[in-house]
């Protein structure tokens, strides 16, 4: 549900009001009146300010600029609510009038009055008017006491409800500011500083010109304030009736009047309201002559107009206890007054003073006077200042430009006199000036602004008659101290404009987000009038969009500039800071000088006259943020305030239900109990997948709409939307939470918030109707958040008890959510996915499972193409989830191998293992492959293969060590292995893609064929294959294992990819020498033999050499190279050829220097390790990094080195001393034979001390090839 349908699903829809320019409808608000979006704004810039004169000094002429003529609406009665003109210039737009020349409508007009140039600009809002009809001009001598054919009736000209203004006008109701701010929601707490009653703004800027009482109610709304007349004679005769306001009384009769008693209206007051309203319809008439009727009505002349009785003014107030009819059950219930009754309302711009004004004047038009105000004069009374003011503020406000007053003598009707607006300041007996009204104006709203700065509160601004001292009084603070705030009557109307404006601002969040300060102070106050059992709906809305306020799907960026949560909008303003008190350069008003008898006033106008000195009241109140947007130091403290709303909301709509007596009483300081299970109690994988089946099933029928309801919640009801964006709220504020201790690795706190996030999605579930797809969407991001938590749960099994015991803590806040859930349904739909389990079997069954349900939701849901990213995102994790399982069974299948000692035989348990292994890592490479995932595919088909390899190893244990042949078996599963490496390969497609991968199995797959390999040459098949075929298919495997086996490429694998390689050559090397020493026959065989293995010696040695950590293996190497020479001398008949192998056979003697100098560094490192006697975690340290040299091996190989090099210095000698005898050697034999025969002698004697070390040995050994090497040598 969009939270614009949620709105208006709190109350009954209005009637509506046909416009007459058709806009485009607004969506409809808590009230029965229509929204307006906030049209632009005309205001022209306020010009700099004149000196004016005094209220006493005469006036100066005053001229008006208008730069042409504009026909102005008749406007004669204030119809109901029948049409509408948006943003419409005062004047223009109307229809064409009765009489004379029609013209085209043009815009208003902006007036600069008087020499200083006074601005005024009035743009009609709203009008109920009909066309415009021109006033008729009575005859001479017409006797206005006699009453008009059409008194009071309903005719064409004046619509249906004629009468409500000429001659039957009610008085302004007490609520008139709240029906127009309702009305025109948009400007309120923005764009305008005052709404009210036209009339209250005349007698407001008439205070220091007249000595009558003023009375008014002030409240403030963002930067708007609302004035309302507080009429104190009518609360204290409905006091004197029903008792309320008696508080009131008591302090007003304390402080301001002691001998209060009611003061009636003079006869003279009705006789002259009763010709007035006969005038008027006089001068309706068409035919402009008067038609009086029979002396029947003559009951009109004398008491008061019908309509006007005191009756009919008490009527206009609330009871306090009441709700208005927008919020309360009946469409049809009274609307308590807060209806918009004006004919029109006006944006008045007065100066810099931007007024929302409604005005019932009578407007004529038509002729040669497009616009004018009619007014009726008794010619023996001059008019006074304080009339002069008030028509010329009228005038200004409805944007009229002239005024026709009709004289009379004792209702005889004399004369008529055209005024021009701007020279009614000038007329005789009443001067004024207009810059002085101007002052006066800017100065009250300075005061009122400084001082009227707490919403919610009723502000009482009140002179008394006779008196020049205004005063300002917190009547909300007066009343809370004496009696029940409800008692006040303004209170309800004043909440409900607080959520109005806070609404409005609402549906426009997005376009706006600094207001979201502005908007939390007006709902945090609204509240705070509102009592729970009286007012549920309002407070559960208010705290649903205050919970709306924080973003908790928004990235968190603190300082963002767009959305400055630490700053506020300057609408917003101090509540709990003290309120420091205005005051200008000579302390005009302040609370330390009150008198005592006034310490209950917030602030005080000592005079009245000071109002009308230029900027006396200058405004230096600064709104303070203390109400802005609380600052969130992190995602719990947010989603915490969220859920703290939340739960007030839930107990809002708890406490409306009407069935609440009959569910069964929940203690909400007893926690519900968050179930643990561990390996003892789970049903294992088993039930798993009936509670997996029994969830799709659920799911399901959701789809089918069925759904109920505990505690007798209708659907459709208030109650019911309400709730069900409530629970989803806390749904998502828990999704939050735990994705956040997620990211902090609070697994168990991580699961407890994702399975009240769940429950919470659970009751949603069980009473919507209809599952919508944003929030089936949630549902699957739930899931899959919960899977997550399963999966790192099992993977860090070691913090169990830490995380056990954070799934266990529970919040009061968290408890009292969970038992107005279960007052909806007690159904666990997803307890299965929830649950802290010890198994860690069980805990990646569940994560798995938890994938799988979001997938499946996706897809019967039909959301997958909708949501591609949470597709791909889910089928992403069930791929990863499977491959972890996969792992999982695989090593318990390894473990499990290990263990098997005694049988020879694959236990049916391990090939169950191997099976489920097989099939997860199957199931992976489809999810993974289905979205093109070529990397996640590789590595799966990279287990895959590893899967094949442990197999493998399986069927090799299981032959023993005794005539252990290489069998078919483990050839079967190699291959499978090594074709599963292969298709990785083929997924990756080339390096690039993923290096590492890419790396990672290509080793895998050297290794594999290096395995199979080693095992056919070290466990030949000779019972199945022969030797011929056997050496073939070793060399084949041996050959393709170098071919991706990297040695050039720089990584971290190149030194191991260099000793495979050197080992593949040296194992190479070895077979072919052995096939030379066993072969007999075909010649050219044994020489293609004898070059391979010489050819992959060379190889081996040079890699062995680039190694610096393998000398024995170099070593082993050599060896072998010498042990080959040997056999090839064996065969050679002459001796130059022997001598020329021997020579051969020493210098690869003394290559081996390399490999002893190593041996050496590590034996010396080791001694000088020993001597030093360190601590015994660096003797640990040292142990490991030596942990290489084999010292039995490298005493095997020295002894076979010395038998060797003794066995060459010998021969070598024979065959050099021979050649001398016979032939006579040469100088380079004579010096070789010497240092053969000195190496010789050195080494007998060290081969027959047996006391050397092997450290002393290897010094030696290093000693004499170094001779070896700097000697002649053999030639």
């Amino acid at each position: 549900m969009h939270f614009s349908d949620l709105i208006t699903s709190l109350t009954p829809p209005a009637a509506p009001h046909p416009p007459l320019t058709e806009p485009p409808p607004p969506p409809p608000a808590l009230h029965g009146t229509a929204l307006r979006a906030r049209p632009s704004r005309a205001f022209s810039k306020s010009l700099a300010r004149g000196g004016g004169s005094r209220p006493d000094a005469p006036g100066k002429r005053l001229r008006s600029r208008r730069p042409f003529p504009t026909p102005f609406p008749s406007i004669p009665v204030p119809f109901p609510f029948h049409s509408r003109t948006m943003e419409e210039p005062c004047g223009a737009g109307a229809a064409a009038p009765l009489r004379g020349d029609a013209e085209e409508p043009k815009q208003g007009s902006v007036l600069f009055l008087g020499g200083n140039e006074v601005k005024s600009c009035a743009v009609v809002k709203y009008s109920s008017a009909p066309p415009q009809a021109a006033f008729a001009r009575l005859q001479e001598k017409t006797d206005l006491k006699l009453p008009p054919a059409n008194w009071l009736r309903e005719s064409a000209k004046l619509g249906p409800a004629g009468t409500t203004i000429l001659g039957n006008s009610k008085k302004s109701k007490p609520f008139s500011s709240f029906g127009m701010a309702y009305d025109f929601i948009d400007s309120v707490g923005n764009d305008v500083d005052v709404v009210s009653d036209s009339e209250n703004i005349k007698k407001l800027l008439k205070i220091p010109y007249s000595k009558s009482h003023v009375s008014m109610a002030v409240h403030r709304i963002g930067r708007t304030l609302l004035l309302d007349e507080l009429d104190i004679q009518e609360l204290f005769m409905r006091s004197s009736q029903t008792g309320d306001w008696t508080w009131l009384k008591e302090f007003y009769q304390r402080l301001i009047d002691q001998k209060w008693q009611r003061k009636k209206k003079s006869k003279e007051h009705w006789y002259q309201k009763a010709i007035l309203s006969k005038f008027l319809y006089y001068s309706i008439n068409g035919d402009g002559a008067a038609q009086p009727v029979p002396s029947t009505s003559k009951q009109h002349q004398e008491g008061p107009v019908a309509g006007e009785s005191d009756e009919a003014g008490r009527a206009s107030w609330p009871a306090p206890f009441e709700m208005p009819s927008s919020l309360s059950e009946d469409p049809g219930a009274s609307n308590q007054g807060l209806k918009n009754d004006f004919v029109r309302n006006i944006l008045w711009t007065f100066e810099d003073i931007h007024m929302l004004v409604g005005s019932n004047m009578p407007i004529f038009g038509g002729g040669r006077y497009p616009a004018v105000s009619l007014r009726l004069r008794d010619n023996n009374k001059p008019i006074n200042v304080l009339t002069g003011i008030d028509y010329w503020l009228d005038n200004l406000i409805c944007n009229v430009p002239e005024l026709v007053m009709c004289f009379h003598v004792n209702g005889i009707v004399q004369k008529y006199e055209m005024i021009k607006t701007e020279d009614i300041p000038n007329l005789e007996n009443s001067n004024f000036s207009t810059k002085v009204i101007k002052d006066i104006a800017q100065n009250i709203l300075s005061f009122l602004k400084s001082n009227c700065t707490k919403e919610g509160h009723t502000y009482w601004l009140f002179k008394a008659s006779g008196s020049d001292i205004v005063k300002l009084y917190d009547l909300t603070t007066l009343c809370e101290e004496t009696e029940d705030k409800y008692q006040n009557p303004f209170t309800m109307p004043v909440a409900i404009l607080l959520y109005k404006v806070a609404c409005n601002m609402m549906l426009k969040k997005n376009q706006n987000k600094k207001h979201y300060g502005t908007i939390r102070t007006l709902l945090l106050n609204c509240l705070k009038l509102l009592d729970n059992g009286r007012h549920p709906q309002i407070i559960a809305s208010a705290n649903y969009m205050l919970s709306e306020l924080f973003q908790l799907d928004e990235p968190k960026k603190e300082d963002s500039a767009d959305f400055p949560i630490n700053g506020n909008s300057d609408e917003s303003y101090s509540e709990e800071e003290e309120e420091m008190p205005d005051s200008d350069e000579n302390g005009s008003y302040s609370n330390s000088s009150d008198p005592p008898d006034d310490n209950k006033a917030v602030a005080i106008i000592k005079s009245v006259g000071e109002l009308s000195v230029p900027e006396k009241y200058k405004s230096v109140h600064r709104i303070r943020p203390s109400c802005a947007f609380p600052v969130c130091h992190g995602t719990e403290e947010r989603c915490r305030l969220v859920l703290n709303h939340v739960l007030e909301g839930l107990k809002s709509v708890d406490s409306s239900v009407k069935k609440e007596g009959d569910l069964p009483a929940a203690d909400p300081s007893t926690p519900i109990p968050l179930k643990y299970e561990d390996e003892s109690t789970s049903g294992g994988p088993e039930s798993l997948e009936k509670q997996m089946a029994l969830f799709l099933d659920k799911m399901g029928s959701f789809q089918k709409g069925k759904h109920s309801s505990q505690s007798g919640m209708i659907p459709g009801s208030w109650q019911y939307k309400m709730k069900l964006q409530l629970i989803l709220k806390s749904s998502r504020a828990y999704y939050v939470l735990s994705d956040a201790a997620m990211v902090l690795q609070k697994y168990g706190r991580a699961l407890r918030y994702i399975k009240l996030a769940l429950q919470c999605h659970d009751t949603y579930c069980c009473l919507c109707g209809s599952m919508l797809p944003e929030v089936l969407v949630f549902l699957c991001q739930c899931l899959t958040l919960c899977g997550d938590i399963q999966l790192m749960l099992a993977q860090n099994a070691n913090n169990r008890a830490a995380y056990l015991e954070e799934y266990n803590y529970q919040t009061k806040e968290d408890q009292e959510i969970l038992h107005s859930l279960h007052r909806e349904s007690r159904c666990q739909v997803f307890a299965w996915a929830t649950d802290l389990s010890t198994d860690l079997e069980y805990q990646l069954s569940v994560s798995c499972k938890c994938y799988e349900a979001a997938y499946e939701i996706l897809l019967f849901s039909n959301l997958k193409s909708q949501n591609p990213e949470q597709h791909i995102q889910v089928l992403k994790r069930m791929g990863n989830i499977r491959n972890e399982i996969g792992v999982f069974y695989m090593n318990q299948a390894a473990a499990v191998q290990t263990e098997r000692v005694v049988s020879k035989n694959v236990s049916t348990t391990e090939q169950q293992l191997w099976k489920k292994s097989f099939s997860c890592f199957e199931e992976g490479i489809q999810n993974f492959e289905s979205i093109d995932d070529a990397t996640n595919a590789a590595l799966l088909l990279c287990n895959t293969g590893r899967l094949m390899r442990i197999c493998a190893q399986a069927h090799c244990a299981a032959e023993g060590d005794f005539k252990r042949e290489f069998s078919p078996e483990e050839a079967l599963y190699y291959n499978k292995a090594i074709d599963y490496y292969l298709k990785a390969l083929r997924s990756l497609g080339k390096r690039d893609v993923h290096p590492g991968v890419w790396d990672s199995v290509n080793w895998e797959l050297s290794t594999t064929y290096f395995t199979m390999a080693t095992l056919q040459q070290d466990y030949a098949p000779l019972s199945r294959k022969a030797q011929e075929q056997i050496e073939k298919e070793v060399s084949e495997a041996m050959m393709k294992s170098l071919k991706y086996c990297d040695v050039d490429t720089v990584s971290e694998r190149q030194p191991l990819c260099q000793y495979r390689a050197a080992t593949i050559h040296h194992r190479l090397a070895s077979m072919y020498h052995s096939c030379l020493r066993n072969q007999v026959g075909d010649e050219h065989l044994r020489k293609q033999h004898r070059v391979l293995a010489d050819l992959h010696y060379s190889k081996a040695v040079r890699l062995f050499q680039l190694l610096k950590d393998a000398p024995c293996e170099l070593l082993r190497v050599q060896l072998e190279r010498v042990a080959f020479a040997e056999f090839q001398m064996a065969s050679q008949n002459s001796s130059a050829g022997k001598l020329k192998t021997l020579s051969g056979a020493l210098d690869i003697m003394t290559k081996t220097k390399s490999a002893f100098q190593l041996i050496r560094k590590e034996l010396v490192a080791e001694t000088e390790q020993i001597s030093k006697d360190k601590s015994p975690a660096e003797s640990v340290s040292v142990s490991d990094s030596s942990a290489g040299l084999n010292k039995e091996e490298v005493l095997k190989l020295l002894g076979i080195f010395e038998s060797r090099m003794s066995f060459l210095l010998l021969q070598s000698i024979k065959l050099l001393a021979s050649s001398k005898k016979k032939i006579g050697g040469s100088s380079e034999e004579e010096a070789a034979l010497r240092t053969n025969k000195q190496v010789y002698s050195l080494l007998l004697r060290a081969t027959a001390n047996k006391g050397l070390s092997l450290l002393e040995r290897s010094e030696l050994l290093l000693s004499l090839l170094e001779q070896l090497e700097g000697g002649p040598g053999v030639p």
